[in-house]
């Protein structure tokens, strides 16, 4: 099995990405990809609180054209900052006066008029093409830490062909409804976390969901079952069946790390080097 990095929810923060896959022998100093065979896959919420979600996705997009060429790959799944900044460009055109409230929904969620304002149609075609879901051997990989893919559809091809839909829609009813079912979180902890997880991967494949849209600062905060962890690495929990990888990049200065897994386990952890980054005001945790 080809090396597996898992990128968590970066939300704008270019520079640590860049910083981060050049840690994990991904990138070169100029970006460039440098990581042979491996599989790279983003989560989702490329945008959104940080200040260049546009060249986070322009990044994913040359490196997603790079891999291939020594035998990687890259994968980008959709987030709900996506599904909430597409709908903003969308109804924009045709709704100057924002009633519908999809540009005023996405700014008050952390959008970056800048991204806005660079944003192409080339860009849009590729957000607008991304997976819900993908399975790598023992991992089912999602953005959210929820149940609410389960009535998009019945099996993965499903529910990524209806997502797909989704995100061409001209309906402004569709795309109001998939991204207030979006924001859901926290289906696996609790009482009933493993119960939940179970109930997913019986349905898509896979031993152990691992997610993004989370922050563990949050989950470790909020979790019923009283998760103590540190937030500088992955949380495995839910009797073992999620995987918590939302670093929360963009909320905190010294925040931020990429995961590799095994067949079934975390396997290494590549962090930000110690002070690069200064400490900004922290940004509050999103539950939206």
């Amino acid at each position: 099995m080809s090396a597996l990095w898992i990128v968590g929810d970066v939300h704008g923060a270019h520079d640590k990405l860049r910083a981060l896959l050049m840690q994990a022998g991904l990138t070169d100093r100029n970006g460039y990809w440098t990581g042979g065979d491996a599989h790279l896959v983003f989560l989702g919420d490329y945008f959104d609180r940080g200040p260049d979600g546009i060249g986070v996705v322009r990044l994913i997009q040359k490196l997603e054209e790079e891999a291939p060429r020594s035998g990687g790959q890259v994968s980008a799944l959709i987030g709900n900052h996506e599904v909430m900044f597409l709908a903003a460009s969308r109804f924009r055109r045709v709704d100057p006066t924002d009633r519908l409230g999809f540009y005023g929904y996405w700014a008050g969620n952390g959008g970056r008029s800048s991204d806005m304002q660079r944003l192409e149609g080339a860009d849009i075609t590729w957000l607008s093409q991304r997976p819900a879901l993908m399975r790598v051997g023992h991992w089912l990989l999602t953005h959210a830490d929820s149940l609410f893919y389960l009535h998009l559809g019945r099996s993965m091809a499903d529910i990524n062909a209806r997502v797909r839909g989704l995100l061409t829609s001209t309906d402004a009813g569709d795309w109001g409804s998939f991204a207030n079912t979006f924001v859901d979180r926290l289906n696996f902890a609790g009482a009933d976390g493993e119960q939940a997880a179970l109930k997913m991967l019986r349905a898509l494949g896979g031993e152990c969901i691992v997610h993004g849209h989370t922050p563990i600062q949050l989950l470790v905060a909020e979790n019923e079952q009283g998760i103590d962890a540190e937030p500088v690495a992955p949380i495995r929990y839910a009797a073992g069946r999620a995987l918590a990888v939302d670093s929360g990049m963009a909320y905190f200065g010294d925040a931020g790390f990429i995961t590799r897994l095994g067949e079934s386990e975390v396997e290494q952890v590549a962090t930000l080097p110690a002070g690069l980054f200064a400490t900004p005001e922290p940004v509050g945790l999103e539950r939206d």
